[in-house]
């Protein structure tokens, strides 16, 4: 027995798809599945966070809902991989608070940073709040530089130890044996997966969503939101390069690198989150896990808010509206780094992890 109901059930599920294997093209969680014949928490994990979640597995499946077997992969290991969030998270009392309030805590804490830097300015220079500011250090006239950089910088730090030390948990669990340790070769095969999300294709045909019917757009709308948010975070590079080595300071012209970088990766974020969220809604039911679904919002809503307001700030920088919608910027960014580790956005990692397992065991090149 293991230590939760969704554990348990995806053990019954996997010990009845290895006596059928029907779906071993689908994609790489059959497979892995394949290679073992029990399956401890550690493995339930790993194959849960192999899953992309396409659905295909459940249209195919001669043994799903309203068969007596009601073998459904997808709802199950979805329900796995929520809790592997929870269950690595570190520090582990702060995982149940956001998973049952992920997105007010996140919107309590971009107010709460918000109204800290609009009451800074206040304080200082009432004067500077509705200002029009343009030019080098514009944005600094609402809240010095260093302080800035002390307070984000401190979020920032938190959110990577915070995951580093939930992705090492979930290494030490479902981490690969000393038969398939990782190599450069499948490192680089799991960079390649994921980077095209090649199991998000049901097989070939497409990811299945609102009906049978099988299509890319839940991939495509992964990568916008992907490649997006990284264009987002080589902007931010770029502008601390600029600000430490080159000394020169923010705001920057339009046609400079990290304003088209982040311009680029802020519409990308936009459409990206707006569709992945409009595919949860319209999923359906039996593929849905509903126990999660606002974990699973709160991250995509956060991610659009701190682009949708970076957008903003970027056409309205250099008017009286400049403030308010910095502070409302920093503060979505400030929710969105304490808020990272314990919610959706480690997927990215332990899929990753999976992957790179994945590449060893089964020795791909």
């Amino acid at each position: 027995m293991h230590a939760t109901d969704a554990l348990n059930e995806a053990d019954r599920l996997m010990t009845v798809c290895n006596s059928c294997r029907y779906c071993e093209g689908l994609c790489a969680v059959f497979p892995a599945m394949e290679l073992r014949r029990t399956f401890t928490a550690g493995d339930l994990n790993y194959l849960a966070n192999l899953c992309h979640s396409c659905g295909a597995c459940f249209d195919d499946c001669q043994f799903a809902p309203p068969h007596a077997f009601a073998v459904n992969v997808p709802q199950t290991l979805a329900s796995v991989r929520a809790e592997s969030y929870r269950a690595y998270a570190w520090p582990r009392a702060l995982a149940g608070a956001f998973d049952r309030n992920g997105l007010v805590i996140a919107v309590v804490a971009a107010l709460s940073v918000a109204a800290f830097i609009l009451g800074f300015a206040a304080l200082n220079d009432p004067a500077v709040l509705l200002g029009a500011h343009s030019g080098p250090g514009a944005f600094y006239r609402l809240m010095p530089h260093n302080a800035m950089a002390a307070l984000f910088g401190a979020a920032f730090l938190y959110a990577i130890v915070a995951m580093a030390m939930g992705l090492r948990a979930f290494l030490r669990d479902a981490g690969t044996p000393g038969r398939a340790a990782p190599t450069g070769v499948s490192l680089w095969q799991a960079v390649r997966d994921a980077g095209r999300l090649r199991y998000l294709d049901g097989g070939g045909v497409g990811c299945v969503n609102a009906d049978e019917r099988p299509t890319d757009r839940r991939r495509l709308f992964h990568h916008l939101t992907f490649y997006g948010f990284l264009l987002c975070f080589a902007a931010t590079s770029v502008a601390t390069l600029y600000h430490y080595l080159l000394g020169r300071v923010a705001p920057y012209p339009w046609y400079d690198v990290p304003v088209l970088l982040g311009s680029a990766g802020g519409l990308g974020l936009m459409v990206g989150t707006a569709g992945l969220l409009a595919a949860k809604w319209r999923r359906r039911p039996e593929l849905r896990d509903d126990a999660r679904f606002g974990m699973d919002a709160a991250f995509l809503a956060m991610l659009f808010l701190t682009a949708a307001t970076g957008m903003a700030l970027l056409v309205l920088r250099a008017t009286p509206a400049m403030g308010v919608l910095l502070a409302l910027h920093l503060g979505v960014v400030f929710a969105l780094f304490i808020t990272m580790p314990y919610g959706k956005f480690v997927h990215g990692l332990y899929r990753f992890a999976a992957l790179v397992r994945y590449a060893g065991e089964l020795g791909r090149i």
